[in-house]
């Protein structure tokens, strides 16, 4: 797309209820962008200078797509919304507490809190309360390293960690204390960059520095196991989506699209489905050199119906791409 960041484009997110695109960078900058119906033409509407003081190293939309969170270098958290009748975007708060730079944030499927985490080692749940405050619920510093990605169940408040320390971590409210971790998984060699919930939620893929994707399969309320690793990159791979795609339904064992990219400029996608209690799975596409010569540092399914074959990606080049699955 057009107006390419000034730096180096660290993540994309597609607003989940309007035609809305939001990436960030290093420039310090979230540029937005909007769609056609057909989804055959997008338009830059705004470049919010966020006023972090370091680079803008990730995004995420709550789930109603009002309000947008934005993750930064400078340890802060920025929520925004933009002021009626499609005016400018503002900040409403700051959310301070981590030491040094904040590397993801999300939103759990309700919307009612917010996780981030951080290179201090740590991972934050906020509590969503009306007026843009927040409360601290909880501060777990489970990993012994830099804490690179988050992201909630689908459906339920269940919470996942990556790490620089090679592991993910799960995380639960206890309703008489406080939240805890729960599981530890363990079989990446280096660092986890990524992670994505199937669309179901009884599936966790993670994305590492040893080239891998790995696939775990929940068997239990708090367990766990690997049950798949792909090694079809040939460099890190950064970042994986899992959205319902455009193949088998739910209802035929479709479990739904996986895409994957990383230092490779490649962008793979894996059509999942179970079939008798097996996990099946197909690769039905692969992008060489998908930004050029640069590194990839982020993919994205949309999740808004009738798009669900769109994908986007954000590169060392500054620039955000949008792809369109071609079928058959």
């Amino acid at each position: 797309m057009s107006n390419r960041h000034e730096d180096r484009a660290w993540h994309v997110v597609w607003n989940p209820t309007k035609p809305l695109l939001a990436s960030c960078s290093s420039d310090r900058s979230v540029r937005m962008y909007t769609y056609t119906s057909e989804a055959d033409s997008f338009t830059n509407i705004a470049s919010i200078p966020t006023g972090h003081t370091k680079s803008v190293r990730a995004v995420a939309w709550s789930p109603s797509g009002n309000t947008l969170a934005t993750a930064s270098f400078d340890a802060n958290i920025g929520i925004w919304e933009r002021e009626e009748d499609g005016g400018e975007w503002e900040c409403l708060t700051l959310l301070e507490g981590h030491e040094t730079e904040c590397k993801s944030v999300a939103y759990s499927c309700t919307g009612t809190l917010l996780a981030s985490c951080s290179r201090d080692k740590s991972v934050w749940v906020w509590e969503v309360q009306p007026d843009a405050d927040f409360e601290c619920l909880g501060v777990m510093m489970e990993h012994s390293q830099d804490v690179k990605c988050v992201a909630w169940h689908p459906t339920e408040e269940l919470l996942a960690s990556a790490s620089y320390d090679n592991t993910i971590k799960l995380y639960v409210d206890d309703p008489s204390d406080d939240w805890y971790c729960t599981s530890t998984l363990s079989g990446h060699t280096s660092t986890v960059w990524g992670l994505a919930w199937s669309p179901n939620g009884r599936y966790l893929a993670s994305s590492s520095d040893d080239k891998t994707v790995k696939i775990w399969q929940r068997t239990g309320e708090f367990t766990f196991k690997e049950t798949l690793t792909l090694s079809e990159h040939e460099r890190a791979v950064y970042s994986v989506s899992w959205g319902k795609g455009k193949g088998k339904r739910e209802s035929e064992g479709g479990l739904g699209w996986l895409a994957s990219t990383g230092s490779d400029g490649m962008v793979k996608i894996w059509e999942f489905s179970e079939h008798e209690g097996s996990l099946q799975h197909k690769l039905i596409s692969c992008t060489n050199d998908a930004h050029d010569v640069y590194d990839i540092n982020t993919v994205a399914w949309c999740p808004r119906d009738g798009h669900e074959d769109l994908l986007a990606t954000a590169g060392d080049d500054g620039v955000v791409k949008v792809w369109k699955v071609a079928q058959g």
